[in-house]
């Protein structure tokens, strides 16, 4: 039986190093990953925030028990005394094709990042909640670097982000943010520090509850005190599947990862497999962005945390004096599900899952940003490195296919015999120029490794 090395997997340098140091500190794996989400909120904006939404999924190693929360952002309404306002289309680039997104006041669903990271915590944690905030505060209080690829990401997506008072924070003096920039929100290491003290009910019955309803309905918005009030934190049914004798397990997510692992042939061996995989991942004509970030943790003892969460596109509302961006998931086409109703729980692609070996061990902890792109990064993912044999770092960052309609959109230097048996079950290729954060970004620890995505800066830390 080959045991995990303790480390952290996320997508910003300044991020694991946030998870590593509460892991050096002594902290748990459910620790480290909420000082890494925190640290998210002020170095990975751009993907995610305290104004956002996601889930967790948590491995005891002790008991072998595997646990599922969904923190993801709620509809809002339940107040009662307002309707929301028209929302504001913005037209966004993506793979050279025009996305229409909508932002402002009435994209603003109830966020569910601050209760999560309380609840992960309260649950499993073992340092002192101030302790594990601290990374994030110094991070919001000096400002962070922006990775290439980070900026790569913004490029798409800047008809949201740079909109209203995010204009001065992405493109200072009208000059977008670069590789090697600092990004930094004025007013975020305040909102930090008072979440160390006050803890994450701040924001859902204290002082920023009040400022959040305020801000937007002034924007637009129907959200109200109840809403805020009435959100939880819920555990959800653990979703399982056998692949190559391994147990892969996470929550039921919208694009039925869990299923599509269960629906895979018998035979995964290369180049056979291209054809049959490829029919499993076809995306019936869904390729939105989505902005998503996730982190990856195992600590000494053999727990894993994994937390993948989101901003949707950011609703351009922000906190004042606070720096914080509010979430736009109301505006996000592909979540809007006929079942919505106020109070009710958004629907999402993200699945952060842990993998378990034939002995019962821990195999593999990991998640993934992208969207739709969620289960294909993740299934190729696993496929390099309990298949294939793959390292970590190989597993995630060589080439890979995502599949819309009949069409397989394919990175650079994706084998050609894979590649001519898709063309002769009748696939259409579209190579894309480079490895692109279109394709996902992953971030896992496991038994093969450490390792982030490269398509979005990703770096694996072991302690």
């Amino acid at each position: 039986m080959k045991k995990v090395a303790a480390g952290v997997a996320a997508s910003h340098p300044a991020t694991a190093g946030a998870g590593l140091r509460i892991l050096r500190d002594g902290g748990t794996a459910a620790d480290a990953a909420v000082a890494a989400v925190l640290a998210c909120c002020a170095a990975e904006t751009i993907y995610t925030g305290l104004g956002g939404g996601g889930f967790a999924t948590y491995f005891d190693a002790a008991t072998g028990e595997v646990t599922c929360l969904d923190f993801f952002v709620a509809v809002p309404g339940t107040d009662g005394d307002l309707e929301a306002g028209p929302m504001v289309a913005v037209d966004v680039f993506f793979g050279g094709m025009p996305q229409v997104y909508s932002i402002g006041g009435a994209s603003v669903a109830v966020p569910g990042v601050p209760a999560g990271c309380g609840e992960v915590h309260r649950r499993w944690g073992r340092l002192p909640w101030a302790e594990v905030v601290a990374p994030a505060i110094a991070l919001a209080t000096d400002g962070v670097p922006v990775p290439a690829a980070h900026a790569q990401t913004l490029d798409s997506c800047a008809p949201a982000l740079a909109w209203g008072e995010g204009a001065e924070i992405y493109t200072p003096n009208g000059r977008r943010l670069q590789g090697g920039d600092r990004l930094f929100h004025p007013g975020l290491g305040t909102a930090m520090s008072t979440l160390a003290e006050a803890g994450p009910e701040i924001f859902y019955t204290g002082e920023f509850a009040a400022v959040m309803v305020d801000t937007v309905r002034a924007a637009g918005g129907s959200l109200g005190p109840r809403d805020l009030a009435d959100y939880r934190v819920l555990e959800t049914v653990v979703d399982h599947a056998t692949l190559a004798g391994h147990r892969v397990m996470a929550r039921h997510d919208l694009n039925r990862t869990v299923d599509t692992i269960a629906g895979l042939p018998a035979d995964l061996s290369r180049p056979g497999r291209a054809v049959s995989v490829a029919k499993a991942l076809r995306d019936q004509g869904r390729q939105k962005i989505g902005d998503t970030t996730n982190v990856s943790v195992v600590d000494a003892d053999g727990n894993a945390c994994v937390i993948t969460t989101t901003l949707g596109l950011g609703s351009g509302v922000w906190l004042p004096g606070l720096g914080i961006n509010l979430n736009s998931m109301l505006g996000e086409g592909e979540l809007l599900t006929d079942d919505l109703e106020p109070g009710r729980r958004m629907s999402s692609n993200m699945c952060p899952l842990v993998v378990i070996d034939p002995d019962g061990a821990l195999a593999v902890a990991a998640g993934s940003a992208g969207a739709s792109r969620i289960r294909t990064a993740l299934i190729d993912t696993l496929l390099g490195v309990l298949v294939d044999g793959a390292d970590m770092t190989e597993a995630i960052g060589r080439p890979r296919f995502h599949v819309v309609d009949d069409t397989v959109h394919v990175e650079p230097n994706y084998p050609r015999d894979e590649l001519s048996a898709l063309m002769a079950a009748g696939w259409q290729i579209k190579q894309w120029p480079g490895l692109n954060h279109y394709f996902g970004g992953v971030t896992a620890v496991g038994q093969a490794g450490a390792a982030g995505d490269p398509r979005r800066a990703g770096v694996g830390l072991l302690l």
